[in-house]
């Protein structure tokens, strides 16, 4: 009888984690499948006429794609780049038309934008690409940002959970916390840095790294302190397998299905990636939504370790061997009894 129980629990849980295998693998590919622009912040520039005839264009070309600006000239449209406030610019000038991309917010954006805007040029004319803020010297497509921003997430939640399981006290949880994240930090931003990921405001970077590390180790650990076991699974799918998909590492929040993309600028792995860029690159502009939502995540994992179980993990109580003294009180209390 006990076989026949065994093997049911087997295939029961061999069918529960292929569902959820299902599940996990439709919530990682949907968003990188159905990736095209929502929304996307870009901007003309140039004469009147021209500008307010080339966005007729793209709203008809692409209804609903785009959220177009116009400025005056190419200056202003840069400026406009380096303060994150749109992801390229189509510029035009005497010459022609020009494309100028902040590939450092998002390569696969500028991607994208000079294979659309290549269309839009004259027959014959070439479209000149500047890139007004390139991303790692080593890292032209963001393929080693994107790759390198993943292990940051996962230190924070693996810290998270030996911080659970393995701490007992609140105290020296806190403590753990506190010093994990600037030293994660260092080591993240220092790496990232060495392979030419980034390049230069190592300590601006390494900053938002720690940050980003407090939120998800404090955001795990919280909760486990909070709900127990159950706590760490989650906080696990909240930070990794919900959050992930969504945070835009590899394209942007305004490239992925809505009302997804911009959820997941407000969970830890969006708001970090969007602030480890900006730190990185822009010099911290565009990062006061993503800097305000990692403080709020640290901050509140954080009170819930002080104010949670100092027990995380359940623990059996360990037998003590029978020996000649109890065995005399176990008889001793037979006889009484």
């Amino acid at each position: 009888m006990r076989r026949t129980d065994n093997a049911l629990r087997a295939i029961m849980i061999a069918f529960a984690v292929s569902v959820v295998l299902g599940l996990l693998v439709s919530w990682f590919a949907w968003p990188a499948k159905e990736l095209e622009p929502r929304g996307l912040p870009v901007l003309v520039a140039g004469p009147a006429p021209a500008t307010a005839q080339l966005v007729q264009r793209l709203e008809a070309a692409r209804p609903g794609a785009f959220d177009v600006t116009t400025v005056p000239d190419a200056a202003t449209a840069d400026a406009a780049l380096r303060d994150r406030e749109a992801y390229a610019a189509i510029v035009l000038g005497p010459d022609g038309v020009s494309l100028h991309t902040a590939s450092a917010a998002s390569p696969t954006v500028a991607t994208l934008l000079t294979q659309a805007v290549g269309q839009l040029a004259p027959p014959g004319q070439t479209v000149r690409v500047v890139d007004v803020v390139p991303g790692g010297p080593d890292d032209a497509r963001g393929a080693g940002f994107a790759s390198g921003f993943l292990p940051l997430v996962l230190a924070g939640m693996v810290a998270g959970i030996l911080l659970a399981v393995l701490i007992r006290s609140r105290a020296a949880r806190l403590i753990g916390l506190l010093v994990f994240a600037p030293a994660a930090g260092l080591v993240g931003a220092g790496v990232m840095a060495a392979l030419g990921v980034t390049d230069g405001a190592y300590l601006g970077t390494a900053a938002a790294v720690a940050l980003l590390a407090l939120a998800v180790g404090g955001t795990v650990t919280g909760l486990a302190s909070l709900l127990g076991p159950g706590g760490i699974g989650l906080g696990v799918l909240v930070v990794f397998l919900f959050g992930n998909p969504i945070a835009g590492v590899n394209a942007a929040p305004e490239l992925l299905p809505q009302p997804w993309g911009a959820v997941g600028q407000f969970l830890p792995p969006g708001a970090g990636v969007r602030l480890v860029r900006s730190a990185a690159f822009f010099d911290w502009a565009g990062s006061a939504t993503a800097l305000w939502t990692l403080l709020a995540w640290a901050v509140g994992g954080l009170v819930l370790v002080w104010f949670g179980r100092a027990t995380t993990v359940a623990h059996t109580p360990t037998a003590v061997p029978a020996g000649p003294d109890t065995a005399a009180r176990g008889a001793s209390m037979g006889v009484s009894a």
